[in-house]
């Protein structure tokens, strides 16, 4: 089994290797090489270092394996590692997204950079261990670093099965997933008792529900989190059509509404790694760009939730 210090060194490697093509790649942005520091965020559990964008495979990767929207999700995964990309998330509940994605993984050979997160979302112990080793060999992995019980789904027992699995080497993080505000009640209770390494819920600038108990709670169970929904499915960028960027937003690095709603978020301490998910190569180039530079502090972060608030 490798030890943590390896999977630290593995990624402090393809980090640097990465950086002349990921500047080069971020030049039509503004970006000059070397001017704009990589966002990443620790692990608490182990201290391993990811960057604070990721991406997410709900509805964008559930394609027909051989057609050509999959071949042209082949060009979006190789930018999103070219420009320094580490973790995927998806899930069985995502259609043909783990297998679309380890058949792309397969064409452009980026499993060494991969922190490959999964779920379980079935009913039953057996049930459970079928499905994770089902979605194993989907994807093309030997051990996943993240699986996560889907919206709670049987948590108790696919969590017992998950600690056992941590315990024997089988994964290497595990954690637990909503994206409906209504189980944040229980989801934190669950946090408060049990010894989670990640946890992931819905936030954004305009849904802020986390901030009340989940957010605070991850800091002081010291819990990674994983943000899904950044872009609230789309309703964000419909909310801002035609408005105009602030003058400040340059303060962080920001040269567009992707950019300002991701590092909202990525300017909360408590936020991990943020996953968006995006079929088109433009929007993954844009995305990846909100993980590089200057972050808004606390006063940044209310004069940008009050100027989208007044749109």
């Amino acid at each position: 089994m490798a030890s943590k210090d390896f999977y630290k060194g593995r990624r402090k490697f393809l980090t640097r290797s990465a950086g002349l093509l990921t500047a080069s790649l971020l030049a039509p942005y503004g970006w000059a090489t070397g001017s704009k520091d990589k966002i990443q965020r620790s692990i608490p559990s182990s201290g391993e270092l990811l960057p604070v964008i990721g991406m997410g495979t709900s509805r964008t990767f559930d394609v027909d394996p051989v057609s050509a929207q999959s071949q042209a999700l082949a060009a979006v995964l190789q930018r999103f590692f070219d420009l320094g990309g580490a973790v995927i998330d998806t899930s069985p509940m995502y259609g043909n997204a783990e297998r679309v994605l380890g058949e792309l993984l397969k064409q452009t050979g980026n499993k060494q950079a991969l922190f490959s997160a999964t779920k379980v979302w079935t009913d039953g112990h057996q049930n459970g261990l079928d499905q994770m080793e089902r979605s194993r060999q989907l994807v093309g992995v030997g051990k996943f670093d993240l699986i996560q019980v889907h919206n709670l789904r049987d948590w108790q027992i696919h969590l017992r099965t998950l600690k056992e699995w941590k315990a024997q080497g089988r994964v290497r993080y595990i954690g637990i997933t909503t994206s409906h505000g209504r189980f944040h009640e229980e989801l934190a209770t669950i946090m408060e008792k049990e010894p989670l390494d990640f946890v992931q819920f819905s936030y954004n600038i305009n849904y802020l529900e986390a901030e009340k108990r989940l957010l605070p709670l991850a800091r002081e169970r010291r819990i990674a989190t994983l943000i899904n929904r950044p872009f609230q499915r789309g309703e964000l960028f419909s909310a801002v059509k035609g408005k105009p960027l602030p003058e400040w937003a340059s303060e962080i690095d920001c040269q567009s509404w992707g950019q300002f709603f991701l590092k909202f978020i990525a300017g909360e301490p408590a936020v991990t790694c943020i996953i968006p998910a995006t079929s088109k190569i433009h929007h993954m180039q844009d995305n990846m760009a909100a993980g590089y530079g200057r972050l808004p502090d606390e006063r940044l972060r209310k004069m940008m939730r009050d100027y989208f608030v007044s749109l």
